[in-house]
């Protein structure tokens, strides 16, 4: 386990882009799977970025598949139609009409948003939720308070994935599933990337976040940790809340055969293309020993 302050000066591995393809194409024909989500969202110098980053690892040879959050968005539509949100551990409440809002908002307004924002940067990207195709057979989350269409992924069928990437375009995935009679469900998208990731053989999982990464006592930024670097910071307290869940989709990712999981600041530019090809890296990598 190790860390690191983040210089803001990060240096490519090559010095010229003729010396960085090379370097870059060694991941050609991995699949890397990647959740959007959080407030980088809502900022359009941030989401252009994300954008031309996706379209570069196409272009390279990468298959990147896109799944996107939208709690924020889901609230607001809540708000200005008048239903109370509520939650519980972290998860929305979701009723029939609350079920309702979500899957307009994400497999509607935000779905077809990111697909344009990658047609802009000159990629081609297809708009679907888990209910397409029946990608992702959900059941409902089992917890002491009844949490209504809140699902897990029971099952990921990848043909519809595997056809879109064949195709030469990029998957943009809604958190919404659907159960074996029909029943839609809200699905957290962490755990649907992660999910999928597992499902696809991806090499890796990116959680794009709000936050720069796992942070020791000190605030420094973890940037290699293991399963069982995580059940330690977990025990005496470093890791807590919101962090927790995410640490165990990377942990479930990793176990279930995805090479390294990583956890990245979305709101920092590139993200994702200064984690894979400069020599420190950008987040928080969780891999087996």
């Amino acid at each position: 386990m190790t860390n690191y302050a983040p210089d803001p000066a990060l240096l490519f591995k090559a010095e010229t882009l003729a010396e960085a393809l090379p370097y870059m194409q060694r991941y050609a024909g991995s699949t890397f799977v990647v959740k959007y989500g959080g407030h980088a969202m809502g900022d359009a110098d941030l989401a252009e970025d994300f954008a031309e980053d996706v379209v570069l690892l196409k272009a390279v040879g990468i298959n990147p598949i896109v799944v996107h959050g939208g709690g924020p968005q889901i609230g607001a539509a809540l708000k200005a139609q008048g239903i109370e949100s509520r939650f519980v551990d972290g998860l929305r409440v979701t009723d029939a009409e609350t079920m309702r809002v979500a899957e307009m908002v994400l497999s509607g307004s935000i779905n077809k948003e990111i697909v344009s924002w990658i047609a802009a940067e000159g990629g081609r990207a297809v708009g679907i939720s888990g209910k397409d195709g029946r990608l992702v057979t959900a059941t409902k989350v089992q917890s002491a308070h009844d949490l209504g269409f809140v699902g897990e992924p029971d099952d990921v069928d990848t043909r519809i994935l595997d056809t879109i990437s064949k195709a030469g375009m990029i998957p943009v995935v809604a958190p919404i599933g659907v159960g074996a009679d029909g029943q839609t469900y809200n699905i957290n998208a962490d755990t649907m990337a992660g999910a999928i990731a597992i499902a696809t053989g991806a090499e890796r999982l990116f959680l794009l976040t709000d936050v720069p990464g796992v942070l020791d006592k000190d605030k420094k930024l973890l940037s290699d940790l293991t399963p069982k670097d995580i059940g330690g910071l977990k025990e005496d307290g470093t890791i807590h809340g919101g962090m927790i869940p995410k640490l165990q989709t990377c942990i479930d990712a990793v176990e279930g055969g995805v090479d390294a999981a990583v956890i990245l600041d979305g709101r920092v530019p590139h993200a994702m293309l200064i984690e894979i090809f400069t020599r420190q890296g950008a987040g928080t990598l969780v891999r087996q020993a």
